[in-house]
């Protein structure tokens, strides 16, 4: 994929930056919250990102007005992530959610759901679905989603989910069936915030770069699974083949709110182009610890049974703690959005709320 500086750059008289002609956002301009939930019992988890609201089941959603699933995508990212606790909900009904709540959000046409490189063909849920199970990565089946296996520091897990693809996740969904008494939480962090907190010159810097995102190491794990690399669409056309690398802006701007967010991860973020490995080793470090230092720009979260997070992969980060031995197990439904694009003149989570 060519880089963000020789993409496509003559949307909106010259101010937009990196994406793909052919995976575009519907929307040209940020939706607008209508206050449909506001009736439904929430609050927020931590000032920076988190919501979580109780009584406001998927089901229902799905058979009541669009302007509350538009609401609820509005809602997802601007606070990183939502939480809705004990749904009842099938793995299909999650597959039809995900297709509503990205198409009311201003997908691409182009865009659908997406099948992860290492999906079986003919799984039990469907392409669709990814199964986390710690059970089945203790017998060396299922999806590895455990990218720090490697590391004693737990921090090392830190992602936004299929950056490595041309096209990659606007929105993910993942339901928790099956949970220990204790230990499993997953915590998310905000790329807002992470640009908030970049000094002036630092952020018209990171401005001019890309960075390559790289999960070839997936080769190595379809052949231990014995599976072959799903090579086919992997819910757009722009992501196929098994060149599993693609070149995103360092900072890119977020569709539905318009706001700048750092768009770089330690699982699949492997070089910032255009500068020495050694500078790259060191803004990237930078940028990690930005993501893994400030609890302020986080949120962590304790599941209960049946409870459901959605997150905006575009503006958050994630990270699981493995920290059990019980079974943990649940599904992950990823929606696809748009190339990831930089609008130069659109502007920081602070600045548009004016804090």
């Amino acid at each position: 994929m060519p880089s963000a500086t020789t993409q496509d750059t003559t949307a909106a008289a010259g101010n937009v930056v990196g994406g793909h002609e052919q995976s575009r956002p519907r929307i040209t301009e940020p939706l607008a919250y209508t206050g449909s939930l506001d009736d439904f019992t929430h609050h927020d988890l931590t000032p920076v990102i988190g919501r979580e609201f109780t009584g406001l089941q998927i089901r229902d959603l799905l058979k009541w007005d669009d302007r509350l699933i538009k609401d609820l995508a509005y809602t997802v990212s601007q606070r990183g992530v939502v939480f809705l606790k004990d749904q009842d909900v099938t793995p299909v009904e999650m597959k039809d959610f995900m297709l509503r709540l990205t198409e009311l959000a201003g997908c691409p046409s182009s865009s659908g759901l997406h099948v992860h490189p290492l999906t079986e063909e003919g799984s039990e849920l469907g392409d669709q679905i990814s199964v986390i199970s710690s059970e089945k990565q203790k017998k060396g089946g299922g999806l590895t989603h455990q990218l720090s296996d490697v590391s004693r520091f737990a921090s090392a897990g830190w992602h936004s989910d299929i950056t490595f693809e041309k096209v990659p996740s606007d929105y993910a969904m993942l339901k928790i069936h099956t949970l220990p008494a204790t230990g499993g939480d997953t915590l998310w962090a905000s790329g807002y915030e992470i640009y908030d907190r970049l000094s002036e010159p630092m952020r018209a810097f990171l401005e001019g770069l890309t960075a390559t995102h790289d999960a070839s190491f997936f080769h190595d794990e379809a052949a231990r699974l014995g599976n072959p690399l799903r090579k086919g669409v992997r819910g757009s056309p722009l992501n196929q083949g098994g060149d599993l690398k693609a070149v995103h802006p360092v900072v890119r701007t977020n569709p539905v709110t318009g706001w700048k967010s750092v768009y770089v991860n330690r699982g699949f973020t492997k070089r910032i182009n255009g500068v020495s490995k050694d500078e790259s080793d060191v803004l990237l470090q930078y940028l990690f610890n930005l993501v893994t230092q400030n609890h302020d720009a986080q949120v962590r979260y304790r599941w209960g049974k049946n409870d459901c997070a959605i997150w905006d992969n575009r503006s958050t980060l994630h990270c699981a703690t493995y920290d059990y031995e019980a079974a943990r197990a649940g599904d992950r439904v990823c929606s696809l959005g748009e190339a990831p694009y930089l609008d130069v003149t659109s502007r920081s989570r602070r600045e548009a709320l004016g804090i």
